[in-house]
């Protein structure tokens, strides 16, 4: 029973997975108001080297629609302003002299209602996933059952318990895109 248990946890584990590569990819989708996260993926050429913006630099959030990045070495700078204009955020940085300030501009309702579809659209991706670790799962077991591993009760059993799980990460992605929804369509 031990082989079967493995199988559920491992889909378990890449179920969670899913949840938060939802979560990552919701965090990039701006909703009108300052996060941190919006700089994750923008790299800075820092001495031939390109390095995450938040490695190389203090970013936080004075008011709740203003980024503020302050790089630690502040020769850095002209090279921070420059990755944030080339990247594909479409904010324009202000530049102070010691610290660089990204205005996120008011969603209009359009705006937020497209924002609103790609969350959903987000979702139902990590809903695929999370049904396709599903199959494998019930695969796996499966093969189980005709190598006469354990008995078509157990199996019956086992789909079930995969059947919780998969339940239980459909709940999470739902909650997790509702949340981002309501921040969208908010303000």
């Amino acid at each position: 029973m031990a082989a079967e248990n493995e199988i559920i946890k491992t889909a378990q584990a890449k179920m969670t997975k899913a949840e938060q590569a939802l979560e990552r990819e919701l965090g990039n989708i701006r909703a009108g108001r300052a996060n941190a996260s919006l700089l994750d993926r923008i790299k800075v050429d820092y001495y031939g080297t390109p390095t995450p913006v938040n490695q190389m630099a203090s970013i936080t959030i004075p008011e709740a629609r203003v980024i503020m990045v302050t790089p630690y070495d502040k020769s850095a700078l002209k090279n921070v302003e420059q990755a944030i204009l080339m990247s594909d955020l479409g904010i324009n940085p202000a530049n102070d002299g010691t610290a660089i300030r990204l205005v996120i501009p008011q969603l209009t309702e359009d705006r937020r209602k497209e924002l609103a579809k790609d969350v959903k659209a987000e979702g139902e991706r990590a809903k695929v996933a999370v049904r396709n670790v599903r199959r494998d799962a019930m695969d796996d077991l499966k093969k189980g059952e005709k190598a006469n591993t354990y008995t078509e009760d157990q199996l019956h059993d086992l789909e079930t318990q995969t059947q919780k799980v998969t339940d239980a990460a459909i709940k999470a992605v739902d909650a997790i895109v509702a949340n981002k929804e309501k921040e969208v369509l908010s303000e």
